[in-house]
Parts: C-alpha cells; structure tokens; sequence
C-alpha cells in the first residue's frame, strides 16, 4: 500500500501551486540565484538543497555538484538531469558522506516540521555533512512581519524569526556570516510584479526590501 502521507503532500502542493504558479516561481527563482545567491555558491561546489520542492534553487544555482531531498515524490519530475535526487525527509541525509558538501540550501521547510527537536536534528545533520567552511543558506517567513498571515497555509507549524533561528544556528555551532530580516516577500501569491525584470529591480534596490519584504535570510558558516 502507498504511504498516503507521501501521496498526500503531492496533492496539497499540485493543489496549492498550479502549473501556471510553478512556471512563475521558476522564473521569479532564476534570477534570485543568478543575481543574489549566487556570490555565495561556486561553480565547483557541491550543493546540497534539503527540501527541494520542484527544484527552483538546485536547478537554477551554478554549481559542480547537485543533490536534492524532499518527500514529495513529485519534485523528480522537476529537476534537472544532473540532479542526484532523494525522495527523503530532511532528516534523514545518512546517503550523504560526512564533509562533502560545500553549500546546502533550505527555503520555506522549517515552518514544517513536526516539532523543534525534530529541526534541531536537522540543522545537526546538515553540520554534519558540510565540509569545514561550508555555508548553509536558509530563507524563511519571518514571523515578526508576516503576522497572522503565517497560519494561511495549513501545514504551517514552527513559527522562526531571524533572531529565534539564528540563535538555533549558532546553538549548533554555525557562525553567522550574513543575516537580512527581511529579504524576499512572504509568497509568489501575490499582484506583485513578478516579472524578471521586476524581480532583477528589486534585488538592486535594498531599501525596498524594508518595506516589501517578509522571509529572512540568513547565510551561516560551519
């Protein structure tokens, strides 16, 4: 019998973004990491994205390596050849060899978990399998200024804070290397432009950040 959960999330997110937002997001996440994340990946870097979704960071970031988890069977469908998929939970990176990644990426996933303990573990293993200086790059809705509408989304269960999640960060021993409270807006289901150009715009102009944006991101050191 299949595991229902697993068939369960791949409704509720074909549910929740439609094919005509999953090309949106494409878009609007090719530029973000041509134009911003990039200067904190290499093109020779292993990368490793922990909830990849349908792929919007590991498809688009230059690196050498890519390797993707999520439990939403659905993303396979989604990545790029090269990709090394794991249909897995973010907590169970045991595939991985200890030290032998240089960048891992997470966006929008710890709002998911179950509970804290279970985040804790996963912010310990991905310790655990970057490399000695190896980043770990998180971009999350940012309680403070999403407000109540952070309990939109069903699903949603750990509220963080730049402030609540780089104290965890720095709990597992990362150093903070860059922390921006706010960064991003809080979802693509929005009238905002969401044009590449637009996107490209607002990424050059910092100060439009303090008023638009509401996910933070914080780029942490092993």
């Amino acid at each position: 019998m299949p595991d229902k959960s697993l068939a369960d999330i791949g409704k509720l997110y074909r549910d929740r973004f439609p094919e005509q937002e999953r090309i949106a997001k494409r878009r609007i996440w090719k530029v973000l990491c041509e134009e911003y994340l990039s200067r904190y990946v290499r093109t020779t870097d292993t990368a490793l994205d922990i909830a990849c979704g349908y792929g919007e960071f590991i498809n688009f970031i230059a690196c050498g390596k890519r390797i993707a988890y999520d439990i939403n069977p659905d993303a396979a469908a989604y990545l790029r050849p090269d990709v090394q998929f794991h249909n897995l939970p973010c907590s169970e990176l045991d595939d991985i060899d200890d030290e032998s990644v240089d960048v891992a990426f997470e966006s929008n996933l710890f709002e998911h978990l179950p509970n804290k303990t279970e985040l804790h573990t996963v912010v310990e293993q991905v310790y655990r399998k970057l490399r000695p200086g190896g980043r770990f790059i998180v971009l999350q809705p940012n309680i403070l200024y999403v407000g109540n509408a952070y309990w939109n989304f069903y699903d949603h269960i750990i509220p963080l804070t730049h402030i609540s999640c780089g104290e965890l960060l720095e709990n597992c021993r990362f150093q903070i290397e860059r922390s921006i409270p706010r960064f991003i807006p809080y979802t693509t289901k929005t009238r905002l432009p969401q044009h590449p150009i637009f996107v490209s715009m607002y990424l050059k102009f910092p100060a439009i950040w303090s008023v638009m944006g509401k996910q933070f991101l914080i780029v942490a050191r092993k």
